[in-house]
């Protein structure tokens, strides 16, 4: 199972594998996805099972006959399926995926036995929350402006497990969280599979799928929300990654840097100089990191502060490590996510900080 994943290495260092990225989208060049949903067990429709491709706003419930069907804009995505007390699938899709309208996904029920093992072999904290409720906060939300205006809705269900012979938290929730982010206007329903902090590494990861759903409100407030939004987007990684399909990297604000494997900073005058492009599909895998900067917009003085740099600079910094090599898609989707590390500014930006993959610039 395909999930997203975060990493954090301390104060100084945060590390992405980047799960929710911001990916604009048009209107031109759709593809439809459909298919059916059966229980493994009985080889049944199930009706009013959830379909979405997360991180975005596109999702939908199977009808009386087990029957989905979506459209979404060009480009790559990750579709999930699920259904309570059923395990969740997810696959990656895009224009090329075979039988794309005949999907077919069979659900079979969670192991409650296993669950129970599981539990065991941890100790749950009972006052998980007001001891580790903060720490959860700052590492899933996030610590930027936006983040003060995010809250999640039922905290109450999250359930919280240490480790003693591991040294680890474990965090897990018994239904999906429920996130309002004010700031943006977004309600967003996530899956959260597991978070986990490790505390001899200090490395910290979680996994989970997102859907988000536009909020309700004034003129004045939609108004404000489209800025934000705006702003999330710009100087993103997705937008980055757009950016660097579509060659406008310039043109939007970016520069990169490459950093080889001694360690040693050099311009890079051929973005592409590590690229390989093939069925509207973009592999990139160089030998080493990349160092992007983005010139249109100010780092956070509460990032400055927290990573102890000094508030006179003006350019947001970021840097990509590759386990492997990337696929990037049209619409700056890219698989597979776990093999792409962030440090710097875009590990700084948490769910306080995404935007839905179909969000669309204004023209």
């Amino acid at each position: 199972m395909h999930v997203s994943k975060v990493i954090h290495i301390n104060m100084k260092k945060i590390i992405i594998a980047a799960f929710l990225f911001l990916v604009p989208v048009f209107m031109f060049a759709q593809y439809k996805v459909s298919g059916i949903v059966l229980d493994e067990k009985t080889q049944q429709p199930m009706s009013g099972a959830s379909v979405f491709c997360q991180n975005t706003t596109i999702g939908t419930l199977t009808n009386s006959n087990g029957e989905f069907s979506i459209t979404v804009p060009s480009g790559g995505y990750d579709i999930v399926v699920s259904y309570t007390g059923y395990e969740t699938q997810s696959q990656r899709i895009s224009r090329q995926t075979e039988n794309i309208e005949t999907m077919r996904f069979v659900l079979k029920e969670k192991d409650k036995s296993m669950e129970e093992v599981s539990v065991v072999a941890t100790t749950e904290v009972r006052n998980g929350l007001e001891k580790y409720g903060d720490f959860f906060r700052e590492h899933f939300i996030g610590l930027t402006e936006n983040s003060a205006l995010c809250q999640i809705e039922n905290p109450g269900a999250l359930r919280f497990f240490f480790s003693k012979k591991r040294n680890r938290l474990k965090i897990i929730a018994s239904e999906d969280l429920i996130i309002m982010n004010k700031s943006l206007g977004y309600r967003i329903r996530y899956q959260l599979d597991s978070f986990i902090h490790e505390y001899g590494t200090t490395v910290t990861q979680f996994t989970g799928y997102p859907l988000f759903e536009e909020l309700s409100g004034t003129e004045s407030e939609k108004e404000t929300w489209k800025q934000k939004r705006e702003e999330a987007y710009l100087g993103s990684l997705t937008h980055f990654l757009k950016s660097y399909y579509e060659k406008t990297l310039r043109s939007e604000g970016f520069m990169i840097q490459f950093t080889d494997k001694s360690g040693k900073l050099r311009p890079l005058n051929d973005p592409y100089e590590f690229t390989n492009i093939e069925d509207e599909e973009l592999e990139l895998k160089p030998p080493g990191k990349l160092r992007v900067a983005y010139l249109n917009e100010l780092p956070e003085t509460a990032y400055l502060t927290k990573n102890k740099l000094s508030p006179s600079n003006t350019i947001q910094i970021s840097e990509l490590e590759f386990r492997e090599s990337i696929i990037v898609e049209k619409n700056g989707y890219f698989f597979d996510q776990r093999d792409l590390l962030t440090i710097g500014y875009w590990g700084w930006e948490k769910l306080a900080d995404f935007m839905p993959y179909d969000f669309q610039l204004a023209q």
